[in-house]
Parts: C-alpha cells; structure tokens; sequence
C-alpha cells in the first residue's frame, strides 16, 4: 500500500471535453452556412423574396439550414446550460431553468424550420 500521493475523489459529470468539442463542431457549422448563404447573397441579382425562396428552394440549403438551426439549438444549449450549473445554486430552481431553456430553444429552432422551409 502506497503512503504517498491523495486520493482524490472524482464527482461531476465528466461531460467538458464532449461539450467543448460540440462547441467547437457546432461553430463550424455555423460558419458554413454563413459562408454558403453569402455566397448565394453576392450573386448578381435583386434581392427580394424571390431571390430568397430560389435560395431555400434548393434541397441541399434546405438540409444546411435544418442542420445549422439544430446546431445552433444544441450549441446554445452548452452555453446555456453550464451558466446554469455555475451560477445557479438552488437544485430547483437550477432545474426551472433548465427546462425552461431547453423548452425555449426547441420552440425556437421548430419555429425558425418553419420559417425558412415555408419560402
């Protein structure tokens, strides 16, 4: 039996390297759809709403756009989450938040699908 050293006593969640690299996934994501939509924006044209609805016609745009507002969702979910867990003491109302969070942005990502897939 060793005399040296602690033992340490490892509690929590042991999800921070996971949510880092969703973080960082999910950014990239982000920035893809940005480039791609810029890209479509810079074309010659008149940009109104057929202009926009040409865009988010295009199968591909409609799987980016789905997949970059689930990212999105997912990505404010992390963030949101760990502010929670931080600062937020009280298990209940910590638990409030939560729920309330993740109600929140799904509302929000199924209401933002409906809005780019009705052009």
């Amino acid at each position: 039996m060793s005399t040296f050293g602690s033992k340490r006593l490892v509690v929590g969640a042991h999800y921070g390297l996971r949510d880092w690299l969703a973080q960082r996934v999910t950014a990239v994501l982000m920035a893809l759809f940005t480039l791609a939509l810029l890209v479509q924006l810079l074309m010659p044209g008149a940009l109104g709403y057929d202009r926009w609805a040409a865009i988010f016609s295009q199968q591909w745009m409609k799987v980016l756009s789905f997949v970059t507002i689930v990212a999105l969702a997912y990505h404010a979910w992390v963030g949101v989450r760990d502010i929670w867990m931080d600062y937020v003491k009280p298990v209940a109302l910590r638990l409030a938040l939560q729920v309330f969070s993740i109600v929140w942005l799904l509302g929000c990502a199924g209401w933002a699908i409906q809005v780019l897939w009705r052009l």
